[in-house]
């Protein structure tokens, strides 16, 4: 059941709020005080519909029995376990049901607190591989344009969202970027993969003919971009990447944080495009967003050239305080159990037609230059506000949620959905009644 509206704290100024225009917020707040199923509750009263599943993460929607009952039983027996040279039974039992899930040889599985923790490890997983293997002259790192992995210092490195690292120094050495895949010139409207741009992947090959491919450690790339404004991969482009990873002994590193658990309409993006990489980070949907946990799954040639020498030494010297922290993995267990008793892993394959359409019915409204879909997400980009980008999004973010009971995620002058994989048609539906109001009325 939703909540009941709970009184609004008189003094905001203590909480720096991350990603937020914290001055404009404070000046008029939005406050959420509750949640069930699809829909939010704020502090005034109102049911707002979740577009975004929370920040991508609640994929099951929210408040669900199995996965509440499971956390609080888990608080009231074992609250905690060290993690570095002891364990718990929930930690194997997780990690093998997620192995079980994985594409086939990806059955090792090291657990985090993020995404961003997430991609952290598989970046040190990959050049750790390489100096195991007796290969320490790979110590580059590709990532692309526009990516977004996180927010420590490895993951924006990797990323090339320049707002996300122009703040922040030089940051890592060795590090080179691809081009993105976004080109509307070509595939603006585009209903799935795009048509266009296979041959963006041949950018890694131009990179490794500059630097010399066997100083190439890993490549790391989103399947679907999904922080910088859902950008699809063209057809193909994913499988050749794969290739060129291959040609040059370069490891594959696919940061699933957002297109794990069922956004696709698979279990993960790796099972819809095909291609089966080297490392996958996760977090977000693993738990449904109710406890903070990761994973990374390395394939089994990448676990095993660690399971070297004496075996009374560690073989990774890598991990954090919260590593398979009981309450995450109960969690993730009662998340994982929806998931399957639900069908929700597959149900954005069942859903995708439907939602194509509802997106793609956007088009022609004002100022609407692209609307794209894949699984169970959705973009419409807006043409930005001259002189002032970002402007024309986040004013519609805010008449959705002040005037309209929607919350949308907007990046840039791009509108992002993603709802709960919980949704129906008529919440289909209502989205678009919703954001077409929405749309029409932007200056």
């Amino acid at each position: 059941m939703l909540d009941k509206p709970v009184s609004r704290p008189n003094d905001l100024s203590a909480y720096w709020m991350p990603f937020t225009a914290n001055r404009q917020f404070k000046r008029a707040p939005r406050m959420i005080t509750g949640a069930d199923g699809m829909h939010y509750v704020t502090d005034d009263g109102r049911q707002v519909l979740d577009g975004i599943a929370g920040l991508w993460c609640v994929n099951a929607g929210h408040n669900r029995p199995k996965i509440v009952e499971a956390i609080q039983t888990q608080a009231a027996t074992l609250d905690y376990a060290p993690s570095f040279q002891m364990a718990h039974p929930r930690a194997f039992e997780l990690a093998t049901r997620l192995a079980d899930l994985s594409p086939d040889g990806l059955d090792h599985v090291f657990f985090t607190n993020s995404g961003s923790e997430s991609v952290e490890t598989a970046l040190k997983m990959a050049l750790a591989y390489h100096r195991a293997k007796g290969d320490g002259g790979r110590f580059r790192l590709i990532g692309r344009e526009r990516g977004y992995h996180g927010v420590n210092f490895g993951g924006i490195s990797v990323g090339g969202i320049v707002a996300n690292r122009k703040m922040f120094g030089t940051l890592l050495t060795g590090v080179d970027h691809m081009r993105h895949t976004h080109d509307l010139s070509r595939n603006a409207f585009a209903r799935g993969e795009p048509e266009h741009g296979i041959e963006l992947a041949d950018d890694l090959l131009r990179i490794a003919q500059l630097h010399d491919p066997s100083t190439i450690a890993a490549v790391i790339v989103e399947p679907v971009a999904g922080s910088a404004g859902v950008l699809l991969p063209p057809k193909g482009y994913l499988k050749r990447l794969r290739e060129i990873c291959d040609e040059h002994g370069i490891l594959l590193i696919f940061d699933e944080v957002i297109t794990g658990y069922g956004r696709l309409g698979t279990n993960f993006g790796a099972d819809y495009f095909g291609v089966k990489p080297d490392l996958m980070t996760t977090a977000k949907g693993l738990t449904n967003g109710t406890v903070p946990m990761g994973a990374v799954f390395a394939a089994n040639h990448i676990h095993d050239a660690f399971m070297s020498g004496p075996d009374h030494m560690i073989e990774f010297f890598h991990g954090y305080t919260y590593s398979a922290h009981p309450l995450a993995c109960a969690a993730a267990l009662g998340t994982l159990d929806t998931y399957a008793e639900e069908g929700l892993l597959s149900r954005g394959a069942e859903m995708a037609d439907y939602w194509a359409d509802a997106i793609h019915s956007l088009k022609g409204l004002p100022h609407v230059i692209d609307t794209r879909n894949l699984g169970l997400i959705g973009a419409v980009e807006l043409e930005p506000i001259a002189g002032a980008p970002t402007k024309r999004a986040f004013s519609a973010f805010l008449d959705a949620y002040h005037n309209h009971d929607l919350l949308i995620r907007t990046t840039g002058d791009i509108i992002a959905f993603s709802p709960p994989l919980i949704i129906e048609k008529e919440h289909v539906d209502q989205i678009v009644d919703r954001m077409t109001k929405v749309l029409t009325a932007l200056d």
